[in-house]
């Protein structure tokens, strides 16, 4: 087990403060603000504990409001919108400083047969094939930008192979789509709502960047000002989240200072394990 993943693991245990209220920490590594994944993964364990056992989310929708201080505990209020015989609804708003920082809404249904299709994964080059993480770090981050070089050499629970690297070291005006293999940086337990909320996390991670690909910029840029506004995800096959995963994205459309940009989260073998949505906040900074 990694440290970050046993950091990941512990916010991930939530405290009971009373019924249906909750309360999470942050890690300890000088964020400003708080990862909007954790947030995510946080709200959606506070809903699952609301929940019976043998039900499972099958799609969640999230507004960010305002960042989180990474200082202080965020508050988990679940509201039990609906138990039916097959479906359970929750809303979750997250609060700090006694206000809502995120809210999420979140259906879970029990185990069902049923119709059963999906596209197929992008043809990519598989890992193994692919600069590790730590060449990454040795190749390229010494004469990089310190924020982006920051946040290459944390440690962290998820662990990244980017397809390509040439936005990362280029300005040129690229075609808006991305692919990351993924995987856990840890073992992650044999618990469905556990499994779905690392998923959760990591989902959040690089999808603003593929929305900024066609403009020649990153998310680290200083000439812009991103955050994510909400984020929607679809979980259709469980998955033990023992092996790499693909994440392919692209971004259909930016306009209006928001970028949206989808992703599709595969197993090794090409089977469509989630689907997600979000639109950020991408907003040129003014030059005086």
């Amino acid at each position: 087990m990694s440290r970050a993943m046993d950091n990941l693991l512990s916010i991930l245990d939530l405290e009971r403060l009373e019924q249906d209220l909750f309360r999470g920490n942050s890690p300890k590594q000088g964020w400003q603000r708080v990862f909007g994944g954790q947030v995510i993964s946080q709200a959606l364990i506070a809903a699952q504990r609301t929940i019976a056992e043998d039900r499972y989310v099958h799609s969640l929708h999230g507004y960010f409001m305002r960042p989180g201080d990474p200082s202080v505990p965020i508050i988990y209020e679940v509201d039990r919108i609906r138990d039916g015989s097959s479906f359970n609804t929750r809303r979750v708003v997250a609060i700090q400083h006694g206000k809502a920082i995120f809210s999420l809404s979140a259906s879970f249904q029990v185990d069902e047969p049923g119709l059963d299709h999906q596209i197929d994964m992008p043809e990519i080059a598989p890992p193994e094939s692919l600069i590790g993480e730590a060449d990454l770090k040795e190749r390229f981050l010494k004469n990089a930008p310190d924020n982006v070089r920051r946040y290459w050499e944390r440690e962290r629970p998820i662990e990244m192979r980017p397809v390509s690297l040439e936005h990362y070291i280029s300005k040129e005006k690229l075609a808006p789509l991305q692919n990351i293999w993924v995987r856990a940086n840890g073992e992650v337990p044999p618990d469905r709502a556990i499994q779905a909320a690392i998923l959760a996390y990591l989902s959040d991670m690089t999808l603003l960047d593929t929305a900024l690909f066609a403009h020649g910029m990153s998310v680290f840029s200083s000439k812009i000002q991103a955050a994510s506004l909400d984020h929607s995800m679809w979980f259709h096959r469980p998955y033990a989240m023992d092996d790499w995963m693909l994440y392919a994205q692209d971004s259909p459309s930016a306009t209006g200072a928001r970028g949206l940009t989808r992703g599709g989260l595969y197993t090794r073998d090409g089977i469509l394990i989630a689907s997600v949505a979000q639109e950020g906040l991408i907003r040129q900074r003014r030059r005086d």
